[in-house]
């Protein structure tokens, strides 16, 4: 996607009685990095209390030997974050870890609630005292005060007061606890490790850790794991409406979710494209790394070679500062640089995933303008991005997106192409043998968003209402 919508969080969590679970776990955050790369943080529980270790940055500058050496014990939570409600600063960073009437309470959270504003400022006039300013925190005061009746009744009561998009992974001293939202938006898998259990984002944490797939959690349910082993309730009824841009973008392609292996899906979206937008070129290139599936899923419907004709430098962390707006062209080939020999003199169809924005892509076509290439058609794996999204993903502001203010003539001439093509909605669902709102959320298309989203939603918005509570 050129960079240009950022990804959400990922959590993670595991039961391992005799284990090294805050190694493992710190293997888990490295496989979901893609998720967040603002913060990292693992708590660990030994049947007694809960200890934890946070900070700014990527996992690996995160966690030192001696930090992970000092967390002992048998049950871990982890959490990769990037701000999608709160400003990005150590406070924020999760896992947050409480005290309250039962003992501690560990919580780790990928998603957005649409009423977080409602809910803290009703829990604030009740009395509740707020420390952060994201959503996670609303959620384990909540926790707290529905936790007469322990924590499996609480988190069902919890789950009655939320609005929005919420996997959640939850440690006690003693049980570790996955949960889905009821419309399921965000992923959340289960997986077996020994004697033990691992709940993840993304199956290829499980990979990672050396953990068995056995399901994903399913929207509106609650995994408990304990002494007694895995039980689950379905503490809401399923509305399955699972984020569509976790295939198109976010997830990583050697992961599964609901079913769906993502990488084909990516393939079969470039087929599909291919079928709607076929081109007479020379060659087809990607975007990496994200369009590279769906490039090459084109080229091979069509018969056309597919070359790597970008070069990404993945050494570059997604933490390196700004650069002024002088500089701005020189940023873009710190990450992308064209490789000449492959498009010189060659008529192009560039493949990516989405385009939000339309700076970055229009900096890239003229990077590869000036390599020489002869014609470049851009086509995008997905339909235009007319609306925001709500439920995690960073676009909060429909004057922010190009498909809602522009034709796509226009942004064709905008961003210097021979031609544009988006893939179809229609064409989107057809990988899944879907129809419009069956089973996927598409609101960042149609703007038909499963949860009704209050006036006041927004990524800032705990920010601004912390101080008139």
């Amino acid at each position: 996607m050129a960079g240009e919508i950022k990804d959400e969080c990922g959590v993670f969590g595991i039961y391992l009685p005799g284990g090294e679970v805050a190694q493992i776990t710190y293997y888990g955050l490295y496989a979901l990095q893609h998720r967040g790369q603002e913060s990292a943080g693992i708590a660990v529980a030994d049947g007694k209390e809960i200890r934890l270790h946070k900070g700014m940055g990527l996992v690996p500058a995160v966690f030192q030997d001696k930090d992970l050496q000092s967390l002992k014990g048998y049950i871990a939570c982890g959490h990769v974050r990037y701000s999608t409600t709160g400003a990005s600063s150590p406070i924020n960073a999760q896992p947050l870890v409480f005290r309250y009437a039962k003992g501690m309470l560990a919580v780790a959270h990928n998603g957005n609630l649409v009423n977080a504003y409602e809910l803290r400022k009703n829990l604030t006039a009740r009395g509740s005292l707020f420390q952060s300013t994201i959503d996670t925190e609303v959620i384990i005061n909540l926790l707290a005060r529905h936790s007469q009746g322990g924590i499996e009744d609480a988190v069902h009561k919890t789950m009655i007061d939320l609005k929005g998009s919420y996997s959640l992974v939850i440690m006690t001293q003693d049980k570790l606890l996955g949960v889905r939202d009821p419309h399921g938006i965000r992923p959340l898998c289960l997986g077996r490790l020994g004697d033990g259990y691992v709940i993840a984002s993304e199956s290829c944490a499980l990979d990672t850790v050396g953990a068995t797939f056995l399901r994903d959690v399913e929207p509106g349910e609650v995994v408990v794991i304990d002494e007694n082993g895995l039980h689950s309730r379905q503490a809401l009824p399923p509305q399955k409406q699972t984020c569509i841009f976790e295939y198109i973008y976010f997830a990583r392609p050697d992961s599964r979710i609901d079913g769906f292996g993502v990488n084909w899906c990516r393939r079969q979206m470039g087929r599909q494209l291919a079928r709607e937008a076929p081109r007479d070129v020379d060659v087809v290139i990607s975007v990496p790394d994200s369009g590279t599936a769906a490039a090459r899923g084109y080229a091979e419907e069509l018969g056309l070679p597919f070359e790597e004709g970008l070069m990404k430098n993945r050494y570059i962390g997604r933490t390196f500062i700004q650069p002024s707006q002088a500089l701005r062209e020189l940023a873009v080939r710190l990450k992308l640089n064209p490789i000449i020999s492959v498009v010189k003199d060659k008529r192009l169809v560039l493949v990516d995933d989405s385009i939000v924005r339309g700076t970055t892509s229009r900096r890239i076509v003229k990077m590869l303008r000036e390599a020489g290439a002869k014609e470049i058609h851009l086509l995008i794996s997905s339909p235009p991005i007319l609306h925001p999204c709500y439920y995690g993903i960073d676009t909060s502001e429909r004057s922010e997106l190009i498909a809602a203010q522009k034709s796509v003539e226009e942004i064709a001439q905008y961003i210097g192409v021979d031609s544009l093509h988006y893939l179809s909605l229609e064409g989107l669902l057809a990988v899944f043998q879907a129809d419009v709102n069956q089973g996927f959320c598409t609101a960042c298309f149609n703007g038909q968003y499963p949860v009704p989203i209050p006036p006041e939603a927004g990524k800032h918005i705990l920010e601004k209402g912390g101080s008139c509570c």
